[in-house]
């Protein structure tokens, strides 16, 4: 009976930490989309978010500055940690889109 705990332990064990990074997959971010709540947090739209990219001219050790396009705008965004971001609308999508 002790050998068939152990046993059981054993197994538990190998799958427990197999199904971990099934687990920790299932809750990633990319970072278009932690990018796009920080403009959605400060009252904008961003509608389906597609690409973030951070502007290594512009960013410094403590200031980020990340391009966000979204179906509906392309948005810079220069952040200090901890304060709000300060957004630069750089175009406006839906404007171009009705125009055609």
């Amino acid at each position: 009976m002790n050998r068939s705990l152990i046993v059981r332990a054993i197994i538990f064990a190998a799958l427990a930490s197999a199904s971990e990074p099934l687990i920790r997959g299932a809750h990633a971010e990319t970072t278009e989309e932690v990018v796009a709540v920080t403009v959605r947090s400060q009252g904008l739209v961003c509608n389906k978010p597609q690409q973030a990219t951070r502007d290594t001219k512009l960013s410094k050790h403590d200031y980020e500055v990340w391009v966000l396009k979204c179906e509906n705008a392309t948005d810079r965004l220069g952040r200090y940690p901890d304060l709000p971001a300060k957004i630069e609308k750089l175009s406006d999508n839906d404007a171009k889109d009705s125009k055609k």
